[in-house]
């Protein structure tokens, strides 16, 4: 095997790639919905000739591909579940699903894996080792699907030794990947807050407790709590974004609701943030005489990329692309259930570009105009299959 025979499958692959990356942007589904998406992949999958199992962790798909000789097992991942987004792509595969929308590049995860899989499967005689792979759904939906794939035992019969991801980067562009080694991506946790005080007409203020002004006071407390944390040694982020309340201008609620998002990358510094989270809400509660209800919904882990596995990885990526087109990427606090796994498994979790500034393919994820340049779709299958026969060989 050589990376321009993967080259010449993947190029040959690019007509059904297309038909399916498209199918499966048409017809997204959101987490824990994925029936339909779940049932499209298994049949492709079963055309291939490649044994699998659905409905597991929900409407996952696990199998795996058996290499000619016992070796390295090595996990690959791909997630399906899209987004509650309304799509605006003037595109004959738009959406036809209302409000839902393949906004985060899922649909490209899927196909990519897919033409991975189909490469590996045809030369499974040519390598050692063992090909587990799984199509996994509700990652964008906490807990995530991960943990309901690993309690489902993905990580068993046998452990991997290795987890390969790669998820769509629409600031590169089609032709370029991204690696970081080591701590990637930030955890996540969703902050909710109800504040309760005591509401009437707006014309009687002595009369009510305003949980508006009480709200803003408290938004205040946390906005300085926010700057110290940007001063921490672990990137850190704590930020509000939604404030609710029903009342009218001459109505004052009885309550209202605050959420946001926790991120940092430290898990013992993760949960002493909680800590003092709690503790700010109710001494202000305390001090505004009213009563404040937080809760912290756990969420991922911080993604840590192990290096040798990375190293391995981006050297391939070079090999395979030339050096000039692959980029060494920055921290990112956005996050990803694939983190679980890395936890586990010594991983590496890269980015596809899949931009094209010349055809005004710049969208960024989880817009209502995020699409891709589909000359990516090859590369990343191709890329997928050349790197996890490497890194069996490694």
């Amino acid at each position: 095997m050589n990376k321009e025979t993967f080259k010449a499958e993947a190029a040959a692959l690019y007509p059904e790639l297309l038909i399916i990356r498209r199918h499966i942007h048409q017809h997204p589904e959101l987490s824990e919905r994925e029936q339909e998406t779940m049932i499209y992949i298994s049949s492709k999958l079963a055309s291939y000739q490649i044994a699998h199992q659905c409905n597991i962790g929900g409407y996952g798909i696990v199998g795996q591909i058996e290499g000619a000789k016992p070796g390295k097992s090595l996990l690959l991942r791909a997630d399906m579940d899209a987004l509650p987004i309304t799509e605006k792509n003037a595109v004959p595969y738009c959406s036809i699903n209302k409000g839902v929308m393949h906004a985060c590049g899922h649909d490209v995860h899927s196909t990519c894996l897919l033409g991975a899989l189909h490469i590996l499967s045809k030369y499974k005689n040519d390598f050692g080792g063992t090909i587990k792979f799984v199509f996994q759904p509700a990652e964008e939906k906490l807990p995530g699907g991960a943990t309901r794939m690993i309690a489902a035992g993905v990580l068993d019969r046998p452990k991997p030794d290795m987890a390969l991801a790669l998820h769509v980067f629409p600031s590169l562009e089609a032709g370029e990947v991204g690696f970081k080694s080591g701590m990637y991506m930030a955890s996540c946790d969703e902050i909710y807050i109800t504040i309760k005080g005591r509401g009437g007409h707006a014309a009687i203020p002595d009369e009510i407790n305003n949980p508006l002004y009480i709200a803003a006071g408290l938004l205040l407390k946390i906005e300085h709590l926010a700057s110290v944390y940007k001063l921490a040694p672990s990137p850190t982020v704590l930020s509000f974004g939604d404030l609710h309340a029903t009342g009218a201008t001459n109505v004052v609620p009885d309550q209202c609701t605050l959420a946001g998002t926790f991120r940092t990358m430290n898990e013992e510094w993760r949960f002493q943030c909680h800590e003092e989270i709690l503790n700010l809400i109710q001494n202000f509660a305390h001090e505004r005489h009213c009563e404040i209800e937080c809760v912290i919904e756990k969420g991922y882990p911080f993604l840590i990329n192990d290096e040798v596995v990375t190293r391995v990885a981006q050297q391939e990526a070079r090999n395979y692309l030339g050096s000039s087109n692959v980029k060494n990427l920055d921290i990112r606090m956005a996050s990803e259930d694939f983190a679980y796994y890395s936890h586990i498994v010594p991983s590496c979790f890269f980015r596809l570009g899949t931009g094209n500034k010349a055809k005004g393919i710049i969208s960024p994820v989880h817009t209502s105009t995020f699409d891709i340049e589909e000359d990516a779709l090859p590369i990343g299958a191709g890329l997928l299959a050349w790197i996890s026969v490497q890194l069996l060989f490694s």
